[in-house]
């Protein structure tokens, strides 16, 4: 039989409902009654009752006290995600500072501890030593919330390979650290590794909830990128698509620590905008424009250290973008800067755990039940 063919186990049937079910709620403007689930979906009143008990035990929906009786009939209660449910643990490793935060199962920021200091000066094995203890201070305060973390992501500035491998991260002088195997302090917690940018762009797209297709900028000592096309993350081939940071802006100017010359991480990188702004947007503008070009991209979104600095850039970027984008006249591009600021990496991080929660409810009760 093919598997087009093979026949839907129940088990199967139950999960696919029970996602259905809490993604009708977790999408809602308001606060949808089980009878409102029932008609939105085309499951039957028994089937969403049954649902919504078993998402209510595992912490996952909430009942909301019925709206006063206006007529005939009992006021049917709605439901809402429920604040004191599982939770996503985000964490971030960058050139000069360290984060981590807590956010609940709503998308509520519940904690945000962040420690500057230069990584640079420290092996990978010290610098997420360091990380684990701001790990363990949050996991402390969300179980003082009576929160239970589902799992855990990390952002680094870096390419990393499946399994947490980071391949390498040039401005921290990473090579092939298994980034997991260093972080013992969150052993049997679901642990998910992935580029900063890439983990941003997911955060604003999530957070903003409007425009489906952008490109995100990620501006701190080192510049990254997440490409977002119709609402899905672009990866690439080998799943490193995004390093406008090594971008050539200057063919014969200043070395790079990748080895190459001219990137514009060394025109636009923190440092450089701190030293000079104006050159900082315009080859910033120069690189972005060069997206633009490729891949038809309408919304530009500066985050991380960009976000900040937004106003000071504003001018030199759109100048460049009108100068060089061949569409410049017919489709003006919209720039502006990250809804979730420079916290957008660590947020998204935290809410690619919340996500998976969401879309995988069935699993989350299955392992609560386990426990």
């Amino acid at each position: 039989m093919s598997a087009s063919r093979s026949p839907v186990r129940q088990s199967s049937v139950r999960a696919h409902n029970l996602a259905l079910v809490l993604q009708t709620v977790a999408n809602g403007s308001d606060h949808p009654s089980r009878a409102a689930i029932s008609a939105t979906t085309g499951l039957t009143r028994a089937t969403v009752s049954t649902l919504v008990d078993d998402l209510i035990a595992g912490h996952l929906l909430a009942e909301l006290e019925p709206a006063p009786r206006t007529g005939a009939g009992r006021p049917a209660a709605g439901l809402t995600l429920a604040p004191d449910g599982p939770a996503g643990l985000g964490l971030e490793i960058n050139v000069d500072y360290l984060a981590a935060c807590v956010v609940d199962l709503t998308g509520v920021l519940r904690h945000r501890l962040v420690t500057r200091a230069d990584q640079r000066l420290l092996p990978p094995a010290a610098a997420l030593a360091a990380l684990s203890e701001l790990a363990v201070r949050a996991l402390a305060a969300a179980e003082a919330d009576g929160l239970v973390i589902a799992g855990a992501a990390l952002a680094v500035p870096g390419l990393v390979a499946p399994g947490g491998l980071v391949r390498v991260a040039p401005n921290l002088g990473w090579q092939n650290v298994d980034a997991p195997a260093l972080l013992p302090t969150l052993a049997g917690l679901p642990l998910t590794v992935d580029n900063e940018a890439n983990l941003a762009a997911l955060g604003e797209l999530r957070a903003d909830g409007g425009e489906p297709t952008f490109l995100y900028v990620s501006g701190e000592i080192g510049i990254g990128a997440g490409i977002v096309l119709d609402g899905e993350l672009y990866r690439g081939g080998r799943g490193w698509s995004g390093e406008i940071g090594h971008v050539t802006v200057f063919p014969d100017g200043r070395p790079c620590r990748c080895g190459a010359n001219g990137c514009l991480e060394q025109y636009a990188g923190q440092e450089a905008v701190e030293a000079d702004p104006d050159l900082a947007a315009a080859a910033l503008g120069i690189a972005l424009a060069a997206v633009v070009n490729l891949l038809d991209l309408g919304v530009i979104v500066l985050g991380g250290g960009y976000a900040p600095e937004f106003d000071r850039l504003r001018d030199g970027i759109e100048a460049e973008l009108r100068r060089r984008v061949l569409t410049a006249d017919l489709a003006p591009i919209s720039l502006r800067p990250a809804v979730l600021g420079a916290d957008a990496a660590m947020r998204g991080a935290a809410d690619v755990v919340i996500r998976g929660v969401r879309d995988d409810p069935a699993a989350w009760l299955a392992r609560a039940q386990a426990v």
